[in-house]
């Protein structure tokens, strides 16, 4: 069983609003974050002349980190409390976003992979602390709404950032490699300057903001959440000795696997396949401020989500996303121009409400097992890390358009568990 303590006003009609609240903030910071790799993609594939494949190391290194960091921050967290884990992932994500500065100076690409795994440790940390605090700050059976309702504000930060980063990243054109070839010394080192300033700015920024929500949260108190060795749901703790015993959570931990490598691969591609002169023929700075149609769509459909399912079942509305958001990704395979554009755009809207509710179904009933059931699904988030790397190879391969296959099949799964396999 999970208890929780508020010590700021326990006798508060609603004593956990204040500190979902600020919990909120986090949700939308690293939204923002994390967003904003899609629009260094294809500003690093640009300046250092990367294929497909290469350029998708930035996700491969990002969405690794959850995969090495996930089940130690769980063993950190139960060390030194959630607070203690939303602090010290909110400044090594803050150190993440400084070494932004080093790697554009040296114009060293691995340096870039490097803070953007530092990054992600940070960002891991702070997913293993916070989402399962929301989900038990609260009623059990609005936990899905209520994740979901937090989530609306990452996808706030995922909406915000594409357009922050086309205006400022992608602001100063990239030159081919022949044209780099005409500059004379002086013309060359100004240009890699104003490269290198376009991505230091920004992420230095982003650094101040983590270290100040850092002291914020030294600063104030939180419910305390401890796991005891009460049973809950029956005693049907009992059954497992771990968290790995539950099949629906090992489900569940496929299906993050596949939400996340299919929701990454498609925002890490769309600047690119926007640019493509059969979809829309856009530059990339105006292509940058069309993908946050894309996460505007996870922001309103998370919202709508969250109300909804106050009173439809979430694996229905799984189900029904899923299946909608694989037949928009076909149109896209099979269409051109807008309809092609704008049903990849689309998506968005339908991947809303997806990560909060597998989640949510995924820790129902684990009882004393929810710590390391949620550190096994954050490990899963390496779907960001993989999916999109196997998607940059068929698109060297077979073209761009066609390798969104990949995220077909990931949807066709994802119906499959809030179907049947998030039954407990």
């Amino acid at each position: 069983m999970i208890n929780t303590t508020d010590s700021t006003n326990s006798s508060d009609k609603n004593p956990y609003l204040g500190s979902l609240t600020v919990l909120t903030s986090l949700f939308f910071i690293w939204g923002f974050i994390t967003c904003l790799n899609d629009i260094l993609i294809p500003h690093l594939k640009a300046v250092f002349t990367l294929n497909y494949t290469e350029a998708m190391l930035v996700q491969f290194c990002f969405f690794t980190a959850y995969f090495v960091v996930s089940v130690p921050s769980g063993y950190l967290v139960e060390k030194i409390d959630y607070k203690g884990g939303i602090i010290a992932g909110l400044s090594i994500a803050g150190i993440g976003c400084l070494l932004f500065y080093p790697a554009a100076s040296s114009h060293s690409y691995p340096l870039f992979l490097a803070a953007f795994f530092v990054l992600a440790s940070g960002i891991t940390l702070l997913q293993v602390a916070a989402n399962p605090y929301v989900t038990i700050l609260g009623k059990p059976e609005t936990a899905s709404s209520r994740l979901t309702m937090t989530q609306a504000f990452n996808s706030l930060g995922t909406t915000i950032a594409p357009y922050f980063g086309a205006l400022f990243i992608l602001a100063t054109a990239v030159k081919t490699a022949d044209e780099i070839q005409l500059l004379n010394t002086d013309e060359l080192s100004t240009y890699q300057a104003a490269q290198a300033a376009a991505v230091q700015i920004p992420y230095l920024l982003l650094a101040a903001v983590l270290f100040l929500i850092a002291i914020v949260f030294v600063l104030i108190k939180l419910p305390k959440i401890e796991a005891t060795e009460e049973q809950v749901s029956g005693g049907a703790d009992d059954v497992h000795d771990s968290a790995w015993g539950y099949k629906h959570l090992v489900l569940g931990a496929i299906g993050i696997f596949v939400y996340v490598g299919g929701e990454v691969s498609i925002g890490s591609f769309l600047i690119n396949f926007l640019g493509e002169p059969a979809i829309a023929g856009l530059a990339e700075q105006e292509a940058g401020k069309y993908v946050s149609f894309y996460w505007g769509g996870a922001m309103v459909g998370r919202f709508i989500g969250a109300a909804v399912m106050q009173k439809i079942q979430p694996g229905k509305a799984l189900t029904f996303n899923a299946v909608t958001a694989a037949l928009l990704v076909l149109m896209t395979m099979f269409g051109s121009g807008q309809v092609a554009m704008w049903t990849l755009l689309a998506v968005g809207l339908f991947n809303s409400i997806m990560f909060p509710t597998i989640f949510s179904l995924a820790v129902s009933g684990l009882g004393k097992h929810t710590g390391q059931g949620s550190g096994i699904l954050c490990a899963a988030i390496v779907g960001g890390a993989i999916l999109p790397v196997v998607q940059g190879l068929f698109a060297d391969r077979i073209g761009i358009q066609q390798a969104f296959f990949i995220p077909v099949l990931c949807y066709c799964y994802i119906a499959y568990y809030g179907w049947r396999g998030h039954r407990v």
